[in-house]
């Protein structure tokens, strides 16, 4: 009971983690003081966990990294956008 409650607080805690960075970049497009390889990093973090969590038959740990993996990649990929795209232009 108390591992549930500590797995569940762990994944409120990540969630809403990621959710003002994403949020803030979606809105502003700005990405100058994020690193690349970090979001990259934490990307990949999230889809081993979203596995292991898939394959334990844990919903939590599934869900949690589902959530901020895509959010870790939306932030990538503006972030490969505006540092390799939008500066050719």
């Amino acid at each position: 009971m108390l591992i549930d409650i500590i797995g569940y607080a762990a994944a409120i805690c990540m969630v809403f983690g990621y959710f003002p960075q994403a949020i803030y970049t979606i809105r502003t497009r700005d990405t100058d003081g994020i690193a690349l390889p970090t979001f990259l990093l934490m990307f990949l973090g999230s889809v081993f966990f979203m596995i292991q969590g898939f394959m334990l038959g844990n919903v939590p740990l599934w869900i949690t990294n589902l959530i901020t993996g895509t959010s870790s990649a939306i932030i990538f990929g503006i972030k490969m956008y505006n540092d390799y795209f939008k500066k050719k232009d």
